[in-house]
This record gives structure tokens, sequence and C-alpha cells, in this order.
């Protein structure tokens, strides 16, 4: 008889990884990155000279402000519907985003932000769009007209 000859077993083999399955995946996920990319750039660099502030800054807090203000209708704040409750977060929104400008210490928006907040506070007193709050109404416009 003759000695038993240890044979290594087999390795096991596993197969290759589909090549072309990746590569159809990586390149229209980088090219759209790079588009993508390319076209965030393109619109700000378009936009960035165009004398807007940046977001986030008092600046662009005091025209969105003066966005919703000049967006607000007091006559439909009790309306009920869509018209009534756009009309109510415009005004909230006025007094919110002129707070913000007024908050970063900025002198340029303060008396914007204390003038629709006077509004604010003598409508919730007398649950009305009086004379006071009217006149303080168009002394906000009146200074946004100015930004």
């Amino acid at each position: 008889m003759q000695p038993r000859q240890n044979h290594p077993a087999p390795a096991a083999t596993t197969p290759p990884a589909p090549r072309g399955r990746t590569a159809a995946v990586a390149v229209p996920l980088l090219l759209g990155l790079v588009l993508g990319a390319g076209g965030v750039g393109a619109a700000w660099a378009l936009t960035s000279g165009s004398g807007t502030p940046a977001a986030g800054t008092p600046a662009a807090d005091a025209r969105a402000a003066c966005r919703a203000l000049e967006g607000f209708d007091e006559a439909k704040y009790v309306d009920r519907g869509p018209a009534g409750e756009t009309a109510v977060n415009r005004y909230a929104a006025a007094g919110t985003l002129s707070a913000a400008a007024a908050a970063a210490g900025d002198p340029a928006y303060k008396e914007l932000a204390e003038t629709i907040r006077r509004s604010q506070d003598r409508h919730q007193q007398v649950f009305d769009f009086d004379a006071t709050v009217r006149k303080d109404l168009a002394r906000a416009r009146a200074l946004c007209a100015d930004l």
C-alpha cells in the first residue's frame, strides 16, 4: 500500500465582481454631482452681485419682514379660510423677522421692529385695526420703502 498523500483542499473561488454594473452606477452619479455643483455655482455667481443680502443676515431678515408686510392685508385678517390664515401668518412673520433683524444689533432695523411690534401689541389690546394700529403699519411700510 502506498502512503496516503495529503492534498490541500481546493481554494474557494469567488466570482469576480461585475465591473460593468459598478461603473454604470458610479459614472452617472459622479456626472450628476459635478453638473449639480456647477449649476449651483453658476446660480450663486449670477445672483451674488444683485444687491440681495445673504440669507440669515439682518438685512435679509428685514427685507423678508417687509415682503411679509407688503403682502399683508388687514382687511382679510378676520376672514375664514386661506385668505384669513395668510393674513394672520404674514402679520406674525413680519413681526418675527423684523425682531430677528433688530436682535442682531443693527440699529438700522430697530425702528422697523419696534413699529411692527407696537402695531401688534395694540392690535392684541383692541382686537381691531384701529387708527393707532394703521398708523404704525403705515410707518412700518414707509420704513420698508426706505430699505
